[in-house]
């Protein structure tokens, strides 16, 4: 069953072609008017004006259409799709060879036009259906050349731009229709070739993809069980550290308690460091969020109020900036306030001591705009993006802090991702960072 992906280019291809067909409308137009009023090219400008009506009237239905299709974000049929652009690739031939029949015929040198359509069904169809329009293409213009030949329809001239009797001409004809039958054909080969390797190249890079998303899975599986069984070793190490430490099995001398607090102070931060993994690894194998209906009000409070111990040591305000309306959102909430509390966390940390903390939120319509600015000590100028990158830290951040794990932020990203927002940070234009982010308020699953 062909993907949802592919579908959806499909329908973007028909809308091609209907945008497509308004440059060509608008050519005919113009085209006919500077014929005739500019070059002094006779033509049936009325019939050619005509044409062009019925062109747009034939295109705002198709666009219409189109549009019935996909109401609703419906998604029609891969079949019913390929056979509307089969049928506007059709319908376009037809046009054109009437447009021709009204403007010279044969001794129209835009007959070549119909190379055009070919390369477009090249691109959009099979190569068998290639192959069928090129076939008609060579129908028409070869049937209205024979039927302006006999003299069974009225031949409309060029005069004043092209000879008004090559369409009586049997050499020139039989050359003109070799040509043009041949550079069709070997157009439509060409181009079906090229698509074809293209094609090719698409399906193994798409099988590679999916090789490397399976093999990306089970590395994380394998990193999710082995920290988990780190996990368990290391809180147990922290806990007899702890119970020698605190001395309840008996007094340490001074160089014994500085020993035990530097093991316990490591042991904690690399305890942070696997629950970080932990985190990061259990988000990249989630499949779909467990979403619920929450108010986001509730858990900004809950992060503000959790971040304001540290806050107070180091004499840093927290505001929050926000209307009192109530801001419903469905998604998981605990990823959301997680992401919310390690961007306030990060902000306190690398802001010097009585600086100032504020979050602020916009409600913009399908989504919600949460930005926390600081007045810290910025980021680096490139880094902006870099920071979001797992395990990555910028220069000034390691000198504030060695021990970071580099993995706060890319956890954001996947979180914010994950609902359908998008995350990014820039520095102020005075000092410190602003960290932005948006969430929809129906979250993609």
């Amino acid at each position: 069953m062909e993907s949802l992906l592919k579908r959806t280019g499909r329908i973007h291809s028909a809308y091609w072609l209907v945008k497509l067909r308004w440059a060509a409308i608008l050519v005919l137009g113009m085209g006919t008017f500077f014929a005739k009023r500019v070059m002094g090219v006779t033509l049936p400008e009325s019939r050619l004006y005509i044409m062009t009506g019925i062109l747009i009237i034939y295109n705002f239905f198709l666009f219409n259409y189109i549009k019935h299709l996909t109401r609703e974000k419906q998604e029609p049929s891969s079949k019913r799709i390929s056979r509307m652009i089969m049928f506007q690739i059709s319908a376009d031939l037809f046009i054109l060879t009437a447009i021709l029949h009204f403007s010279g015929g044969i001794e129209n040198p835009f007959c070549f036009f119909f190379i055009f359509h070919m390369i477009i069904a090249s691109i959009l169809c099979t190569k068998l259906h290639s192959y069928i329009q090129a076939a008609l293409a060579i129908f028409l213009f070869s049937m209205m050349v024979v039927l302006e030949f006999f003299r069974i329809i009225n031949h409309y001239p060029l005069e004043g731009f092209a000879a008004h009797n090559l369409y009586l001409d049997f050499t020139f004809i039989s050359g003109t229709l070799f040509v043009f039958s041949s550079t069709l054909l070997i157009g439509v080969y060409m181009a079906t070739s090229i698509v074809e390797q293209l094609r090719q190249q698409e399906e193994e890079l798409e099988q590679a993809n999916k090789l490397l998303e399976e093999k990306d899975k089970i590395k994380n599986q394998y990193v999710l069980r082995v920290t988990h069984d780190i996990k368990g070793h290391l809180a147990t190490i922290e806990s007899c550290i702890d119970l020698v430490y605190s001395e309840i099995l008996g007094p340490l001398n001074e160089k014994q308690k500085d020993m035990t607090a530097r093991a316990y102070r490591r042991t904690v931060k690399c305890m942070n460091f696997i629950n970080a993994l932990l985190k990061i690894t259990r988000l990249n194998l989630a499949g779909k969020l467990e979403k619920e209906r929450f108010q986001l009000n509730k858990i900004i409070s809950g992060a503000v109020a959790a971040v304001q111990t540290q806050a107070s040591e180091k004499n840093i305000s927290v505001k929050y900036e926000g209307t009192d309306s109530v801001y419903e959102i469905i998604g998981e909430q605990v990823l959301i306030e997680e992401t919310i509390t390690n961007i306030l966390f990060n902000a306190i940390r690398y802001t010097p001591a009585g600086g100032k903390v504020i979050l602020a939120v916009k409600d913009n319509v399908s989504e919600y705009l949460i930005q926390i600015r600081d007045t810290g000590m910025g980021i680096p100028k490139g880094d902006e993006e870099k920071i979001f990158d797992e395990f990555y830290r910028s220069a000034n951040a390691r000198k504030v802090e060695r021990d970071g794990t580099g993995l706060g932020l890319s956890f954001a990203k996947q979180a914010v991702e994950k609902h359908g927002g998008k995350i990014w940070a820039e520095n102020n234009s005075d000092k410190g960072s602003t960290f932005s982010f948006t969430l929809p308020k129906a979250a993609k699953a």
